[in-house]
């Protein structure tokens, strides 16, 4: 699971990965049209399609004479299955913090 949420976030790193991500959101787009946004050639969309899918992110499948990618969200579930657990901790850590700076002020607590 470690390396899917790594290739997870690697994925996301890119701002254009995420706004294609973000294309996919609103329904199934093929490749030419998540390059539309971007001044990009159809071999540079591929690309980071190609990364989205190799962290699981989409699936791509061919219709015809094109590719049709749909939204997966299960790896973006998993991640923020992750990120929660360390959201949890940080709380509690500053909760903490909060609680010693206002036994330190002489507040009760």
């Amino acid at each position: 699971m470690v390396e899917r949420i790594d290739a997870t976030f690697q994925a996301l790193a890119d701002p254009t990965r995420r706004a294609m991500l973000a294309h996919l959101a609103n329904g199934e787009r093929s490749i030419g049209e998540l390059a539309e946004p971007f001044t990009m050639s159809f071999a540079g969309a591929s690309k980071h399609v190609a990364t989205l899918e190799k962290a699981g992110l989409i699936e791509r499948r061919r219709q015809g004479r094109q590719y049709l990618c749909t939204l997966r969200v299960t790896p973006l579930a998993e991640a923020q299955a992750w990120l929660s657990q360390w959201e949890a901790l940080w709380t509690r850590r500053l909760d903490r913090l909060d609680s010693l700076i206002a036994i330190e002020k002489g507040e009760k607590v």
